[in-house]
């Protein structure tokens, strides 16, 4: 049987890849480079870039190139075959990348690499490698004694298995729920967006009526826009109590233990490695020093934010209380009456801008705002391989035509497909042999699907999560370094990944850009400018609750792993309630179990890395800021973020590369001025 997974030429076989070739292809692939690895430290050096360093990056190169499409196959088209052979590959992997960051033959390697002449004869990009692979060594255990090292090591195998399991149970207490219904009655309210998506679930499913289900689209037309009031509870209950012991599936799947286990082995792991904390160890390759000073950052932004937040809520409650006689405004209320707020003051739903959003023309949109901002063209190329009939592939170029990167979209939500949106490499670049590979990237949404005939129309928030997760995948595509470990976002502080992705929503409120795309489905006409003014008015509406929400969810997270001490046991909900003492502004009721559902703390990369988003996005205001002052698609300007940012990956400390482009450390200001909290 040939192993399309072991192909080591060209872009994934996606529609030849079968659960069956997982295991086998891993299992060959982790030998390989067992031997290999054997083979490089047996020779004893003197060691050079190209005898030690090039070889290890073509490794870890080759599984990735199964691991990748494998991974991203288990999010977006998840099966219960698929899932067993990749929970099957957990234990082996951890093994290996344990056994990798612990072999102490690798670590004198690339010590006498960094200590020898050699190494002032690489490049920055080599030296950053090296440097960064020593740190990593270090904070993968290899100084410690053999025990520890055992253990380490059954920690890091543990944890992959309960991050998968902690995903898995949200995916499918996500999918099991739904409600059928064949009164319109109880959906009056709803845009026809939604309502044709529930129409065409209940279709496909082969009932009558509508099928309510927890997919992201479905849910936020329900909380912001249902009438009926018990609708908008059941489901802000169903979708708040996925995976815990509350709400319609209470007890099925519970993500509660796998939390607390969770937290208990990141513990144990930092304190074998000499940290008092989770949070320090998570910290240690940030560009943050310390979690206090996190923490002050968090608190001064909540300090700024909360007084004002509280003024929006108060404003809210008199309103729903004038409005419809509301005595008490429920968690399940506030998005409802956000909206109809938000209708009042300015005359504006964000259902009213969903017809200039036809997906794929803000598609083209936004490969006609980063041409002009880089100097790159953008065009689909047909007849790729792919895992799903909605997926369309794209290539890069420079303008002399010269292939810088290419990328697959995924944009619908779908059932057996994780929530969310993001950005994940399907291969990185990488110089061998003089010959450089051109990095890919995967691009994956939840958009409200096309129903019928019926283009799939976007709200103007779902076309900033597109420029969001697109900023991820120009720094990933376009980066000039040629050192597989710093190329891209490989090797960039955490703490500033999020800086090119929130960077280019800047673009999604700007006139001269959104003439480029938002165009009437049916019409053609730009947005008419007193529907513009209208837009750009409400655009800090409620910009304070929201800040204090994701400051909620940053703290909890940083003092989770902070605070977490395994003699006393887990203080999950008491904790997250103490933080919303001090920065909430709406209290949920007792039933919601939002950690539960926390996949970026127990199933992503963000584990004391939340406050990541809040970090960059002071970054990220003030870049924008520069184009503000000398023009937002000035080419000069554009050139200079993409070289200064873009292309230097995590070749360069992220505050150095962040100066070189500014001119000057980072200010908080243009965050502040953007969120309307500068007074």
């Amino acid at each position: 049987m040939t192993n399309p997974l072991l192909a080591e030429s060209g872009l994934p076989r996606f529609s030849e890849i079968r659960p069956e070739h997982v295991q086998p292809a891993v299992d060959q692939v982790l030998a390989d480079n067992r031997a290999a690895i054997d083979a490089i430290t047996r020779d004893g050096g003197p060691y050079t870039w190209h005898n030690l360093v090039a070889p290890l990056e073509r490794l870890e190169d080759r599984l990735e190139q199964i691991w990748a499409p494998v991974s991203h196959l288990n999010a977006v088209m998840n099966s219960e075959a698929l899932r067993e052979a990749y929970n099957a590959c957990l234990p082996a992997l951890s093994a290996y990348h344990t056994e990798m960051g612990q072999n102490t033959a690798l670590y004198s390697a690339f010590r006498a690499l960094r200590d020898s002449d050699e190494y002032a004869h690489l490049d920055q990009d080599q030296r950053q490698s090296v440097d960064n692979a020593l740190r990593d060594f270090e904070l993968a255990g290899v100084a410690l004694e053999d025990s520890a090292k055992q253990r380490y090591a059954a920690i890091a195998a543990r944890l992959a298995e309960l991050s998968s399991r902690f995903q898995e149970h949200l995916m499918d207490a996500t999918d099991a729920w739904y409600r059928d219904t064949d009164d319109a009655d109880e959906l009056a309210g709803l845009p026809d967006s939604a309502l044709g998506v529930m129409k065409q679930n209940a279709e496909q499913a082969g009932v009558e009526g509508w099928r309510i289900s927890l997919d992201m689209p479905v849910v936020q037309a329900v909380l912001a826009h249902a009438h009926d009031r018990g609708l908008r509870r059941e489901v802000y209950e169903a979708f708040t109590t996925r995976a815990s012991d509350t709400g319609p599936q209470a007890g099925q799947r519970d993500n509660h233990p796998i939390m607390a286990e969770i937290l208990d082995l990141r513990q144990e792991q930092a304190e074998l490695l000499g940290y008092r904390d989770y949070a320090s160890l998570s910290l240690a390759p940030k560009m943050a020093d310390s979690a206090a000073e996190v923490i002050a950052f968090l608190e001064d932004l909540a300090e700024r934010a909360r007084p004002v937040a509280e003024q929006e809520y108060a404003g809210l409650q008199a309103f729903a209380r004038e409005r419809d006689g509301l005595a008490s405004l429920e968690a399940w209320d506030v998005g409802y009456y956000s909206e109809r707020l938000r209708e009042a003051r300015f005359d504006l739903s964000p259902e009213d801008l969903r017809p200039w959003f036809q997906a794929d023309r803000v598609m083209a949109g936004l490969f006609a705002v980063v041409e002009r901002l880089f100097g790159v063209r953008i065009a689909e190329r047909e007849g790729v391989d792919t895992w799903h009939p909605d997926v369309r592939f794209y290539e890069i170029r420079d303008a002399d035509g010269a292939l810088r990167g290419q990328f697959y979209t995924d944009l619908y939500a779908r059932s057996h497909k994780r929530g969310g949106a993001w950005m994940a490499p399907a291969r990185g670049r990488m110089n061998h042999s003089g010959q450089t590979r051109t990095p890919v990237a995967f691009l994956t949404c939840n958009f409200t699907p096309p129903v019928g005939d019926r283009p799939a129309l976007i709200t103007h928030g779902e076309v900033e999560t597109l420029f969001h997760e697109f900023g991820h995948g120009l720094h990933h595509m376009l980066t000039r370094v040629n050192a597989a470990s710093v190329a891209g976002i490989n090797g960039v502080a955490w703490d500033a990944v999020e800086l090119p992705s929130q960077f280019l929503e800047n673009w999604c409120w700007e006139r001269e850009a959104l003439d480029l795309f938002a165009r009437h489905h049916e019409t053609g006409e730009p947005i008419p400018d007193a529907l513009f003014q209208r837009m750009t008015a409400a655009r800090n509406f409620h910009a304070a609750m929201q800040m204090v929400r994701q400051l909620e969810f940053s703290l909890f997270d940083l003092r989770l792993h902070v605070e977490h001490d395994r003699q006393r046991g887990e203080r999950i909900f008491a904790l997250l309630d103490e933080v919303r003492e001090q920065v909430a502004v709406v209290q949920p009721p007792a039933f919601n179990r939002f950690p539960n559902s926390f996949a970026h703390i127990f199933a992503g990369g963000y584990a004391a890395g939340y406050y990541s988003y809040k970090w960059a996005e002071v970054l990220s205001a003030d870049a924008f800021a520069r184009f503000t002052e000398e023009g937002i698609f000035n080419p000069v300007t554009g050139r200079a973020f993409l070289e200064a940012i873009l292309e230097r990956g995590g070749s360069v400390d992220a505050a150095t590369l962040f100066r070189d482009f500014r001119g000057r450390a980072p200010s908080i200001e243009p965050l502040l001025k953007a969120s309307g909290l500068a007074a």
